[in-house]
């Protein structure tokens, strides 16, 4: 299961014009990110067939309300980041298809504006990037989310054959809180002095990849905890 999240979308056209491509290639999970402006009359007319799903979208305030239930969160992005090679929407399709049986995927898009800024990037677990061309590497939204619609639609991509029973994934929600006990055991032991920077993001990064299981990350947190309390003492 793929949910798609739209953050800060100002164009309400490309809003209803995303809903149509979403019914189009079978898609129903969708979120708005504190929308800038939501037409849903301009918005209904490009919805042609798909206005039952434009009216149901939900809107959210944060990025973080978006994603707290889904495992692996994926950010679009048309320039290249440094040190977080992209994966191509086929690829991206194949990966989320491996872990379907372990929780949603969130793919997330910025606004048309500025699309998604530095920091909504970073607490992205992996980046995805459409391989257009020179000089115009940037898509219209509703167009890349054309794209990785088609690519994403049920059944392109068949989940491997189940081998044993997987325990269901940590989602964002847990990963967070997490990343903040690693926090507080890092600044009591005197890891982090001074401004964080990136320590605690790049640590939390190599955390997300082990695709760490419900029960991982509530042994994780404990342990943090109960290392940040004695160093406390």
């Amino acid at each position: 299961m793929v949910r798609f999240v739209l953050v800060r979308p100002r164009v309400p056209e490309n809003v209803g014009a995303a809903a149509r491509v979403l019914r189009n290639f079978g898609h129903a999970d969708w979120v708005l990110v504190s929308p800038e402006r939501l037409d849903l009359d301009a918005a209904r007319r490009m919805a042609v067939g798909a206005e039952d799903l434009l009216d149901g979208v939900r809107i959210v305030a944060t990025l973080d309300e978006a994603v707290s239930d889904c495992a692996w969160v994926v950010g679009t992005e048309s320039r290249r980041v440094r040190g977080r090679p992209p994966l191509e929407p086929e690829a991206l399709a194949a990966a989320a298809a491996e872990r379907a049986g372990r929780g949603r995927t969130a793919l997330v898009f910025g606004g048309e504006r500025d699309g998604l800024r530095a920091g909504e990037l970073a607490r992205c677990d992996a980046l995805s990037r459409i391989p257009s061309r020179a000089p115009q590497p940037s898509l219209n939204l509703a167009q890349a989310v054309a794209v990785y619609a088609f690519a994403l639609r049920p059944g392109a991509h068949a989940a491997p054959p189940a081998a044993a029973p997987r325990a269901a994934a940590a989602d964002d929600a847990e990963m967070l809180r997490v990343e903040s006990a690693l926090r507080d055991a890092l600044a009591a032991g005197g890891f982090l002095r001074g401004p964080e920077r990136h320590a605690v993001r790049d640590l939390s990064r190599t955390l997300r990849r082990a695709c760490m299981t419900r029960k991982e990350s509530r042994l994780w947190i404990t342990a943090l905890r109960r290392v940040a309390r004695r160093e406390e003492a």
